[in-house]
This record gives C-alpha cells, sequence and structure tokens, in this order.
C-alpha cells in the first residue's frame, strides 16, 4: 500500500471538489436545509445515524443542532442513534445487530419527521434498513453516502452523494456538507 503525502491528501480532496456539479449538489443542499428547518420547526424529531466515522459523524450533528454550531438559539429536536450503548448492545445481542438503529427509528420516529442516514458506501446493511423502516413510518430520508449512493440511495428523499468511493476522502467531503447543512438550518432559528 502506497503512503501518501499529506499533499497528495489535499490533492484527492481538490479532486472530489473539482467533480461537484455546483449547481446540482447546491439544489440538493437546499432540499436537504428545507426538509430539516421545516421538519424542526414542527418540533418533529431528526434521527441521525451511521457506523464508525460516520457514527461520530451523526453524533457531531446532533451535537452542533441540539447545542449549537455558531449562535445561540433554542434546541433543536436531533437525536445520534449511535450513542445509547445499552439499546445497541442488548438489541444486537438479543435480536441483530443489522437492526439496531431500525429499532430506534421504530421507537422515536413519526411520520413528517427525518431520517438523516450516513454510509460512505451506501450499503451499510442497519443504516438502509433504519431508512427503510423510516420510510414505513412516513418519514422523510436524507442520505449522505460516497459517489454510488449504494443501496440507501435508493431509500433517500434527498441523496447528497459526494463523487468518491475512497473512505477518507467521503468522510472529508462529508464534514463540509454537514457543517454548511448544520450553519444554513441554524441560520433559520
Amino acid at each position: 500500500m502506497k503512503n501518501y503525502s499529506f499533499e497528495d491528501q489535499l490533492k484527492g480532496i481538490k479532486s472530489c471538489l473539482d467533480l461537484i456539479n455546483l449547481n446540482e449538489f447546491q439544489g440538493r443542499l437546499d432540499a436537504s436545509v428545507s426538509l430539516l428547518v421545516s421538519t424542526l420547526s414542527r418540533d418533529k424529531p431528526v434521527l441521525v445515524c451511521g457506523n464508525g466515522g460516520s457514527a461520530a459523524d451523526s453524533q457531531h450533528i446532533a451535537g452542533e443542532l441540539v447545542g449549537k454550531f455558531l449562535k445561540e438559539r433554542r434546541a433543536l429536536n436531533v437525536r445520534s442513534l449511535s450513542v445509547d450503548t445499552s439499546v445497541i448492545t442488548a438489541w444486537a445481542n438479543d435480536v441483530s445487530y443489522d437492526t439496531v438503529f431500525a429499532r430506534q427509528v421504530e421507537a422515536y420516529g413519526e411520520p413528517d419527521a427525518v431520517l438523516w442516514a450516513i454510509s460512505t458506501s451506501g450499503n451499510s446493511k442497519n443504516v438502509v434498513l433504519a431508512a427503510k423502516k423510516a420510510k414505513e413510518l412516513g418519514m422523510h430520508v436524507i442520505a449522505l453516502t460516497g459517489e454510488s449512493g449504494g443501496e440507501l440511495g435508493l431509500w433517500a428523499d434527498v441523496l447528497l452523494a459526494v463523487p468518491s468511493s475512497i473512505t477518507p476522502r467521503v468522510q472529508e467531503m462529508h464534514l463540509m456538507v454537514y457543517h454548511h447543512i448544520c450553519e444554513q438550518v441554524e441560520s433559520q432559528f
């Protein structure tokens, strides 16, 4: 495996940025912000899930929106499904890890709420099953993925697929995307 320099990593990020169709992607960002603002304005929940680095991202998003991103405002009804280790481990041990997020969507979701599902491949089974459960409940799904969108993209109302299949580049792009979304959502509260 080749050892990449920091300069190589920066070039990788730049190549991802160069591949984004800005008009199309901006439209998807705007649709995500509109959906989130509409949902949170009605105090409906926004549930966020992902595995590994995407689990950390889900917690980061919840922290920014429950707490604050850049300004003082009221708390927003956002919950990361990656944080309750008792629920996750009990369900995974007794039933299946594949459905740990779907089970929480069933518990906390409601019609016209939002599931924000994060998967670099778009094929994480537990994230895809959470999206399916969300759709069954009449929820909207925002999917934040890598370039293909994977199976998760099939369940999304809004697909934010960044143009890379290299996990670190996807995760770096995800950070920029959700920071932008958090800032735009917060500006409307």
